[in-house]
């Protein structure tokens, strides 16, 4: 199974939004991200829906944050981006009648829903003021011409 890079993606771009004066275009984001403006709209519309960002068409227009960083978690975006799989790994169903596939399966099964709600815990836990207060810190421990962010 492929990672699934949405989460990670959308923090660093509301971070950079929130850093920004202006709107920003699904174009800059896609070149931020090395990716089609498509996808960024795709994957934006999730978090306009939930009202973390809006967006305004033509001249001028693109993609404004709605909330404070601070009011925002790490699980808010998470669900806004649809809640996509945790975990890359997951039980076997070739022999479903096998009594040890089930075994193995129960106990996966179990680890797996505590993990996860360690995780999402943890993820609510985290507001993106946070991430984006870490790299302040960061951006001061290097000089600005060391910041090598497209954006």
């Amino acid at each position: 199974m492929r990672n699934d890079s949405r989460l990670s993606r959308m923090l660093h771009v509301l971070i950079h939004m929130d850093r920004h004066e202006h709107a920003a275009t699904s174009e800059v984001i896609a070149k931020m991200l090395n990716t089609n403006p498509v996808v960024v709209r795709r994957t934006m519309a999730g978090l306009r829906d939930q009202g973390y960002v809006r967006s305004e068409k033509g001249h001028g227009g693109g993609w404004t944050l709605v909330r404070q960083l601070s009011d925002t978690t790490l699980l808010d975006v998470y669900n806004a981006l649809g809640d996509p799989h945790l975990f890359a790994i997951g039980p076997a169903d070739d022999q479903p009648k096998c009594l040890v596939e089930q075994a193995v399966n129960s106990a996966l099964a179990d680890a797996m829903k505590e993990a996860e709600a360690l995780l999402l815990r943890r993820l609510g836990s985290v507001t993106l003021e946070e991430i984006a207060a870490d790299f302040e810190t960061k951006l001061k421990a290097r000089s600005a011409a060391a910041y090598s962010c497209a954006s």
